[in-house]
């Protein structure tokens, strides 16, 4: 008996000594945000912790440590000695509800929300080819997104910037803390490689007063880093329809203090149309820099290379009779663009203390461009520089807590275009675009600067309010470098103060029911080209358009969590309505002409009729209806109002079917269909209504404890539906030639690939 209790005593002895000391730190793995309350737990030992408000802990582990906290993945890690490390927990595609948004600004869990925000995760990414963005956006509700070609796509949410001739207007788009609208609010995130995306938020409406308060709203792309504590390898491959290729590589490191992600992507298509060939390189540098339990630094570098043809729009003959075929000037003159643009920010986040802290971004950007177009050839360059910088804190107002946050971000913006003689008609057919003599040079100054105020004050255990004020100031300065027949296109033009308040609240009913609603301002600047009159000088009377939000919704958590639904209702009312005016192929201006309400419903419902460890089946339904029109709108003799808006679709509708199992066997399926659309402002052309079928099958599994593999096979418009993908507003014919309102949609198209990936934990 006295050498068995000596033997244990030994033993008890062993295993103490063997216990060491580990501090560090929890964050949510696609933002960075720290994860306060996480549960650390020391397997052998059974010892626990919690993180407190910095994401940090302290505890004596045996060696292997489970982390977890809801909302997120559970994980396991090995720790070998004594030390310091960072773990990132990952997101659960089933509790995005429980997962902190807002992450660059104050952070707070999504159900807590005063807007509707939609999150796209990881996996919603990875249901298509990899290449295209606009299936994964429209099955958000709200949100629309028409494709003319991979590089020609436009971008609404609630209604806003459906009128645009051209491009995304009147919506923020960051990816991280850089911004990715320009100086002109033009706004272009379908470049960037989805590969290096980790999460996609979207915020509907004028409701993120520390992102410039875009009229229609703010999309923030996530971009992923590496995990500290893995290193491994992916490589992905995609092949398919109309010469589809998609090559991705990416490598991660992770260490006790920093970790980098590297991705390179290329992606080609020959196009479905003539002149319509598509090739793209990336290359994304993401890394995080522990500092110390004060210091965290972030570097994100992004760099694209794009060479694309451009067939244009058609009109509505050859759009019923022969869509493969090109516009016939842009297919003459070879119409391409060939675009270089390259990004980079850095981001430093210190810690006062447990209450205070400030988080500081410096940004750049470079883009040149080379465009042949029938009319002339452009050629334009710009580069960007900025910083964004808040403070966040926390105190107490009579015992409540009260979250806040102010800063500014300066943005300025250099920006040259110079037009040349496009000279292809003097050449045989088969040549394209010749450069001719220099018809334009001009500079452009577009510099912008935004001081923000925001505060969530917790009234109670129930009920919250969120306050935020946001001032913008904008100014345009042209240099006309090429004066011709005495016009002078010089000039400057100073917007006055525009002041964007914001107010909502967030009431939890019960456990699993919650009320929100806001009230809030938004804006959309005019271009600087839309303030110029058409003989080149500055219109003094040109005013952004403005606009009020109002919204109400509900967010449920049902039946043991297998029915979770969103539901909101908003007017969003603007004035002063940004109308341009075509005088030639090549030219335009706009005037400020009227008014519109847009009026709408959005609902995502997501109900799980199985949901064991062995097999998981998910439907979600995701709705948009709306009744947008213009209040009043008078051009010249032509009255307008009460017409449908243009460019917007009278609803949405998705519904999908996902299933996942434990034998490694996945796939989804989803239906959506797309009401009619206004091509123009008199409701005189529409684009028809149409209904699109997509789905995906794939099959997951290891390969020993390093290697894993996902193979899978995928088909867009499986029902072969003949549609415009996008419309060109209001479009004009010239020289006696029909409108061209219409880009052709892709028809039946399947692609499948394999992906590759080896670990080392």
């Amino acid at each position: 008996m006295k050498r068995i209790l000596f033997l244990w005593g030994v033993l008890l002895s062993c295993s103490a000594f063997s216990q060491h000391d580990v501090m560090g730190s929890v964050i949510d793995a696609t933002t960075n945000v720290e994860i306060v309350n996480a549960k650390i737990l020391d397997v052998f030992s059974k010892n626990e912790t919690f993180s407190n408000s910095l994401g940090q802990f302290s505890i004596k582990t045996q060696g292997q440590l489970e982390i977890s906290v809801e909302g997120y993945i559970t994980k396991t890690i090995i720790v070998s000695k004594d030390g310091k490390l960072v773990i990132a927990l990952s997101p659960s595609i089933n509790e995005l509800e429980e997962v902190f948004i807002n992450g660059l600004t104050i952070p707070v869990k999504q159900k807590y929300a005063i807007d509707n925000i939609s999150l796209i995760s990881k996996e919603d990414l990875d249901r298509g080819n990899g290449m295209e963005l606009r299936p994964i956006l429209n099955r958000v509700s709200g949100v629309h997104m028409q494709t003319g070609a991979l590089n020609t796509n436009k971008i609404t949410i609630r209604g806003i910037g459906a009128r645009s001739l051209f491009g995304t207007s009147n919506i923020r788009a960051y990816f991280g803390d850089i911004p990715l609208t320009d100086g002109n609010g033009e706004s272009a995130i379908e470049d960037l490689e989805l590969g290096s995306v980790s999460r996609i938020e979207i915020h509907k409406g004028p409701s993120s007063s520390t992102y410039g308060v875009g009229l229609g709203g703010t999309i923030l792309l996530l971009p992923e880093y590496a995990d500290y504590t893995s290193k491994k390898v992916t490589v992905s491959s995609v092949i398919g329809s109309y010469g589809l290729r998609r090559f991705v590589a990416k490598a991660s490191v992770g260490g006790k203090k920093s970790a980098t992600n590297i991705i390179y992507g290329n992606s080609h298509s020959n196009g479905y149309r003539m002149n319509n060939e598509y090739n793209r390189y990336n290359i994304t540098v993401t890394s995080n820099i522990y500092g110390g339990e004060k210091d965290k630094f972030s570097i994100l570098g992004s760099y694209v290379n794009l060479k694309s043809g451009i067939p244009s729009s058609l009109n509505q003959d050859r759009f019923d009779n022969n869509p493969r075929q090109a516009a016939f000037t842009w297919g003459r003159s070879k119409g391409y663009e060939d675009v270089d643009y390259g990004i980079m920010g850095v981001t430093w986040k210190h810690y006062y203390n447990n209450n205070l802290s400030q988080q500081t971004s410096v940004f750049s950007s470079l883009r040149g461009n080379y465009e042949p177009r029938p009319f002339n050839i452009l050629k334009e360059s710009s580069n960007s520089f900025g910083i964004r910088s808040r403070v966040l804190g926390v105190f107490k107002v009579l015992e409540k807590e009260l979250n806040w946050t102010f800063g500014s971000e300066l943005f300025f913006d250099n920006y040259n275009a110079k037009t040349f003689e496009n000279l292809y008609q003097d050449y045989p057919e088969g040549t394209g675009s010749v450069k001719g003599d220099q018809l334009s040079n001009l500079d452009e100054d577009r510099n912008y600067y935004n001081f923000f105020v925001e505060a969530n004050f917790r009234a109670n255990e129930k009920l919250k309010f969120n306050m935020g004020v946001n001032l913008n100031r904008t100014l345009f300065k042209i240099k006309d470098r090429f004066l011709s027949d005495g016009e002078d296109s010089s000039g400057r033009y100073n917007f006055k103060f525009i002041i964007s308040p914001k107010i909502g609240f967030n009431y939890l009913l019960n456990p699993n029911v919650v009320m929100f609603g806001n009230i809030s301002h938004g804006f959309s600047t005019p271009t600087t080209s839309e303030t110029l009159l058409p003989e080149g000088t500055f219109n003094p009377n040109i005013k952004p358009e403005i606009g009020w939000n109002y919204e109400i919704g509900t967010r449920l958590n049902l039946l043991d969590n297998k029915f979770k639904a969103s539901l909101s209702v908003y007017t969003l009312k603007v004035k002063d309505l940004l109308v341009s005016r075509r005088t030639t192929e090549d030219n335009f201006f706009a005037i400020n002409a009227g008014k519109t309400n847009h009026n709408g419903i959005e609902t995502e419902i997501n109900y799980t009729i199985l949901g064991t460890d062995q097999i998981k089946f998910i439907t979600t339904l995701n709705a948009t209806l709306n009744t947008f029109k213009f209040k009043e709108f008078v051009d010249f003799e032509d009255d307008y109002s009460g017409n449908r808006l243009t460019g917007a679709p009278s609803h949405v509708i998705n519904f999908g079917m996902d299933l996942v199992s434990d034998t490694g066997v996945y796939g989804n399926i989803n239906f959506q269909g797309v009401g009619k659309i206004p091509a123009n402002d008199a409701n005189t052309v529409f684009g028809n209504s149409y209904e699109i079928l997509f789905g995906k099958i794939g099959f997951k599994n290891n390969i020993g404890k390093n290697f894993s593999y996902d193979l899978f096979l995928g088909m867009n418009n499986i029902l072969n539906t003949k549609y415009a993908s996008q419309l060109q507003v209001n479009a004009t014919g010239f020289g006696g030639s029909m409108p061209r309102y219409f880009y052709p949609g892709l028809p039946f198209n399947v692609y499948g690939g394999i992906n590759f990936t080896y670990s080392i934990f």
